[in-house]
């Protein structure tokens, strides 16, 4: 069986399937935060998306981390710190990348364990 959350015409927000969480990138609302803001605001929507699984950050398997700009990493990287469990640090790509929305500084995609 596989499950659907926030499913549209074009894509569902989080599918899962054999007790594995599929997200889609996550992308920030408020576009005129700084990279430390935006990158906050998309791990906080990956929390919400994760506790409807119902899982959470300490079972994520793999991230992958799409920046707009390589100069932006530390800053990427100083949100990302505070927020993921040390000791359960998931496996992680980062790479600049060209963005639908040129206002997006950051995408982030995850696959997390529900278990």
């Amino acid at each position: 069986m596989i499950q659907r959350f926030d499913t549209g015409p074009r894509m569902s927000e989080m599918t899962i399937h054999h007790g594995v969480a599929y997200l889609a990138g996550q992308v920030p609302e408020d576009t005129s935060a700084d990279i430390v803001g935006q990158t906050q605001q998309v791990l906080q929507a990956i929390d919400d998306l994760l506790r409807l699984a119902p899982t959470d950050k300490s079972n994520i398997l793999r991230a992958e981390i799409f920046i707009a700009d390589m100069a932006d990493f530390a800053g990427m990287n100083e949100a990302w710190d505070k927020w993921v469990p040390q000791g359960a640090t998931p496996a992680r790509a980062t790479v600049q990348a060209k963005l639908a929305n040129p206002a997006w500084k950051i995408e982030i995609v995850i696959t997390a364990a529900v278990p």
